[in-house]
């Protein structure tokens, strides 16, 4: 069975390479004449062609609830801040073809140095970031933050700032709630159980359903980033319990685990 999840692993990894290139370098020329939205969803397109690709070759499929809490595509208006569980790329790829409005990922600016598809993504609205430099990074995402929310983009961020094994849990960073204190906006708690399909650091998929499960709204207007931070921490552990209760058997349960790694 391992062998046949490596095989077509491999003939997904091909799938991306042959496919990222010419529409990475098709993008970067589009850049030329276009930017912001008529850049956004073309460029998109390649991640569908990938979520694409690891449901027909890999057998990954994937499920969403709760899609009645986000705003609606043509509400202009309904900006919000996004922070969602990180067990794995298949998220990063997913969020922006399942979301109806364009999205702004904060990342490590390192990313920007992949061949044709950082130079792609690094031409598209989004926040890249020195994280040796703590201080000027948040700076930068305070600031690019409010503009891009105020264009109807909305601003996405893992809380936990990396992946984390399927059935564990990181640190929640305050980062996204203390971005949507400053700008007013509700934010959004997102649980995905990514791993159990692709795992962490790896490229070996294994079939099976991803659950995409997104959170109301949580208001913003006179909380305190780290006490927001921490309700969100909380619905979106209880929630990856409900979503994948065989990789959380052996912990204990989100209430009890929330609250120390929030503090």
């Amino acid at each position: 069975m391992r062998a046949l999840w490596a095989l077509r692993s491999a003939l997904f990894v091909l799938w991306m390479t042959a496919t990222v290139v010419p529409w990475g370098l098709l993008m970067l020329a589009l850049s030329i004449f276009v930017r912001g939205p008529a850049l956004y969803w073309p460029t998109m397109r390649w991640l569908r062609m990938t979520i694409w690709g690891a449901r027909v070759i890999c057998g990954v499929q994937h499920r969403v609830h709760g899609l009645r809490h986000l705003p609606a595509a043509a509400d202009a208006h309904g900006a919000v801040v996004l922070a969602a569980k990180h067990q794995s790329t298949w998220e990063t790829f997913a969020f922006p073809t399942i979301m109806p409005h364009p999205l702004a990922y904060v990342f490590k600016r390192e990313l920007l140095l992949i061949p044709f598809f950082g130079w792609a993504m690094g031409r598209l609205d989004m926040i890249h970031i020195d994280r040796s430099k703590r201080n000027q990074a948040w700076a930068k995402v305070a600031a690019q933050g409010r503009e891009l929310a105020a264009q109807g983009i909305w601003v996405i961020m893992f809380p936990e700032g990396t992946r984390t094994p399927r059935g564990s849990q990181g640190v929640y960073k305050s980062g996204a709630a203390r971005l949507a204190v400053e700008c007013g906006l509700p934010i959004v708690p997102i649980a995905a159980s990514s791993a159990q399909c692709w795992p962490r650091r790896s490229f070996l998929l294994r079939p099976g359903v991803i659950d995409v499960s997104i959170g109301a709204p949580i208001a913003s207007t006179g909380r305190q980033p780290d006490e927001l931070m921490r309700e969100v921490e909380a619905w979106i552990e209880a929630e990856m319990r409900r979503l994948d209760p065989e990789a959380y058997a052996a912990s204990p349960p989100a209430a009890a685990v929330a609250g120390p790694a929030a503090s």
